[in-house]
């Protein structure tokens, strides 16, 4: 950008510090209100975390230890099942920023394609093959895309914001995942899908993103709603 010349009248400075006061205020104003946003939101969603080191350090020792993963009611979709270790079923992990949980995806299910805005993800495949494709960032002006298969055995790294999904592309084997969040919300909460995404965009903003006509997104259901598991049609 370059400088204002220096003939400027003496009440552009003026002006000039008004604005920028005003901007100062309005950005405080935002960031506060965001602040406040999120610790109510925090409050909402996290009730049962503990507000200090003392209290943390009590749960630690008197909370179970134990958690039985396997026993826990699963979540149940058209393409698997969701089961999960989290602060509001294991008090245990209160305050300490971690969940797990164990993902089966029936032959053909998908796990939605989405993004964690506040948690990254690392997945050990229990048992089966899944398909990944993880979406990076472009700071050399081109997406990375990294597309692979896993195998028993095998660890996933999923960054935080990174959009990704899986899928067990098998016919006649389910497929396990185990997947640990550095997040205590529950993992469908801390989850934007593509399907809510797509239904939040106005159909003739996506025809201008798209390039094609408007009525390419006749088609397309209009809820905002969490798919988290599906599957493909046999």
């Amino acid at each position: 950008m370059t400088e204002t010349p220096n003939h400027e009248d003496s009440a552009q400075p003026n002006r000039r510090a008004a604005i920028g006061a005003g901007v100062a205020a309005l950005g405080g104003a935002a960031v506060g209100s965001g602040l406040g946003f999120a610790a109510a939101r925090a409050r909402q969603t996290n009730s049962s975390a503990l507000p200090n080191a003392g209290e943390l350090d009590n749960n630690l020792g008197t909370a179970s230890h134990l958690f039985h993963l396997d026993a826990e009611e699963p979540l149940r979709f058209d393409g698997g099942t969701l089961q999960g270790a989290h602060e509001g079923n294991f008090p245990v992990l209160a305050g300490q920023q971690g969940s797990v949980y164990l993902v089966r995806l029936e032959p053909g299910g998908i796990r939605e394609p989405h993004w964690h805005p506040t948690a990254w993800e690392l997945n050990y495949v229990i048992s089966g093959t899944t398909r990944w494709t993880i979406l990076g960032t472009h700071p050399d002006g081109t997406y990375r895309r990294d597309v692979f298969e896993a195998n028993k055995g095998d660890l996933v790294f999923a960054p935080q914001g990174y959009f990704h999904y899986f899928e067990n592309h098998t016919t006649d084997t389910t497929l396990e995942v185990l997947v640990m969040f550095n997040t205590s919300a529950q993992e469908p909460n801390d989850d934007i899908g593509i399907v809510g995404t797509l239904n939040s965009i106005p159909r003739d903003v996506l025809a201008v993103c798209f390039g094609v006509p408007e009525t390419a997104f006749g088609q397309i259901p209009t809820d905002i709603k969490p798919v988290v598991i599906t599957k493909r049609p046999r």
